[in-house]
């Protein structure tokens, strides 16, 4: 197994900060960036709210960090993202020390780079989730537990306990269960019964407890206390439940409303992408490692580690058992994906192991590179063309990827081709396709002429648009409301609306006069309409900032 350098990881890190100039997209992350400037206004720092309105849905460590990050450096996008970016860094860094303490040096770097470069990681650091922090969180306890598991010292498994309180009030209680997976899994298979088994466990759950208790009294102060308040619908909606039970094992059990369908399948399938191009070796190690332990009898040798592979395999099927599913649910699970991978490439190159497997795979992975950057050139040139600086980008991309095809040593260019195809292929992703993709956000848009133009937000309000609203707060660094009947916003001189409310206005005998327009477009659900640049204007619709005389 090569040693990866170290220079890779700065490039990489380099990239992830380059996504700061590309705006929040609608609906979370946006959502998100609103709530955390809201709560940085307002300084009630237990308490959640979405536009005024109550919010019980995530917990609350995401809009804590992101509004503290706010107060240090102001409103923007670098400082909203910056945590999500420093915890990507880091959660890079804790899997690299996890696999360091499960196989060795070499291996635990391309854990690190193989994390680093699947095409989640990219995304998270340009549409920020609570998932990028929680796989940082839960990652880190993985390690620490490890740690004290090989030195027998207990202060790593208290800072175990740390890192899974802080994970669970980044996502609930799959913060705990992951680990939870991970090590019932090694040390049942290991016959390691004794390690079930040790007061200290109590401590920990003390230790949670009270990294939860901030959360805790919010929730109670907001909610149980106040039986009567209205919250999605509902009265007498306790917080406490709704975050220790409801939102995450209501949606297993069917307690929970929140259904879209989703099979078992749906989080794999999407792997496609979110882990992409690693999911393709994923996949068949994992199988084969089941096989392998089916012929062991289900125990493990001194040697082997089911840490992994049993942690990311209980995690998948807990959470492809919820009723809800979305494509980055399975985010927090990899870290572990990362390492089976990397342990997988590490096995064959020194040992000849999974030889099959990656007899087929070699030239798979190569190909799929190729056709990545086929995809980046169709992009870049047709989809949204970015002229001849992208072109040169593009050509100066394949010549280092033929680099290192022709020149590197064979051991190397399992690992980095793949892995540098994507860094290449993210640097047009960023710089030319999301940067364009999000200038059809009205929020963004209208947004900042807001601000730099100074209009009062008492003076402003939104007619009929179908835009969420939370791109428009964050950029305007106000709230902003509206109405879809004219007469609620009578007296208002600046009006927000679409191509219906420009003919309400004009219908009405309203005299305005144009400051801003432009094309608007839900950019989170793409269509082969919109993508054409010869019927994107048919997909489109078009907005207006207008000043009423």
């Amino acid at each position: 197994m090569p040693k990866i350098p170290f220079w890779i990881f700065i490039v990489i890190t380099i990239l992830y900060f380059i996504a700061v100039r590309v705006d929040t997209m609608d609906i979370d992350a946006s959502q998100y960036a609103s709530m955390s400037r809201e709560m940085l206004s307002s300084h009630n720092w237990l308490q959640l709210y979405d536009r005024g309105q109550e919010y019980l849905d995530k917990p609350p460590f995401l809009i804590w960090i992101s509004a503290l990050s706010m107060k240090i450096f102001g409103v923007s996008n670098f400082s909203y993202k910056l945590p999500s970016i420093l915890f990507a860094l880091w959660a890079l860094y804790a899997t690299y020390r996890l696999t360091k303490l499960l196989y060795n040096e070499n291996t635990a770097r391309a854990a690190a780079l193989i994390l680093a470069t699947c095409q989640g990681m990219f995304l998270m650091t340009n549409d920020v989730r609570c998932d990028t922090i929680l796989l940082s969180w839960v990652v880190t306890s993985i390690w620490l537990i490890k740690e004290w598991d090989v030195t027998r010292s207990y202060k790593y498994l208290y800072l175990g306990f740390v890192a899974i309180g802080f994970g669970m009030m980044t996502k609930g209680p799959i913060a705990l269960m992951v680990p939870v997976f991970s090590f019932a899994t090694d040390w049942a298979l290991k016959r390691e019964w004794k390690k079930f088994f040790n007061p200290a466990y109590l401590l920990g759950i003390v230790i949670i407890a009270i990294v939860l208790l901030p959360m805790s009294i919010g929730l109670y102060q907001q909610f149980d206390m106040q039986p009567d308040k209205v919250v999605n619908g509902q009265q007498h909606v306790s917080g406490l439940r709704f975050f220790y039970w409801s939102q995450s094992f209501g949606r297993i059990t069917g307690e929970s409303p929140w259904k879209n369908g989703a099979d078992i399948s749906f989080l794999l399938l999407n792997m496609l992408w979110s882990f992409l191009p690693w999911v393709f070796v994923l996949v068949p190690v994992i199988i084969a490692n089941v096989v392998t332990l089916f012929k062991q009898k289900f125990r493990l040798q001194p040697h082997q580690e089911w840490i992994s592979t049993g942690g990311f395999l209980l995690a998948y099927l807990a959470l492809g058992s919820s009723a809800y599913q979305l494509p980055h649910y399975i985010f927090v699970a990899f870290p572990l994906a990362a390492i089976i991978v990397a342990a997988a490439i590490a096995a064959f190159l020194d040992q000849q192991q999974y030889k099959a497997i990656f007899k087929i795979l070699q030239p798979f992975l190569m190909t799929i590179v190729v056709l990545i950057f086929g995809l980046v050139l169709y992009l870049v040139t047709y989809i949204f063309p970015s002229g001849i600086p992208a072109l040169i980008l593009w050509i100066a991309g394949v010549a280092i990827l033929c680099y290192i095809a022709f020149v590197i040593k064979p051991t190397g260019k399992l690992l980095l081709i793949p892995a540098i195809g994507m860094i290449i292929a993210n640097v047009f992703l960023t710089n030319f396709v999301y940067y364009q993709l999000l200038t059809y956000q009205v929020g963004p848009q209208a947004g900042r002429y807001i601000l730099e133009h100074k209009l009062p937000a008492n003076e402003i309000a939104t007619y009929k648009t179908r835009d969420p609203l939370n791109s428009l707060d964050f950029y305007a660094q106000a709230m902003l409301t509206g109405s879809d009947s004219l007469p609620d916003i009578a007296g208002r001189k600046y009006i927000l609306t679409m191509e219906e409310g420009i003919t309400d206005l004009q219908r009405n005998n309203y005299k305005y006069t144009t400051l801003l327009q432009g094309d608007l477009f839900k950019v989170s659900e793409l269509t082969p309409e919109f993508l054409n640049p010869n019927t994107r204007s048919k997909a489109t619709k078009k907005y207006y900032l207008v000043r009423v005389e």
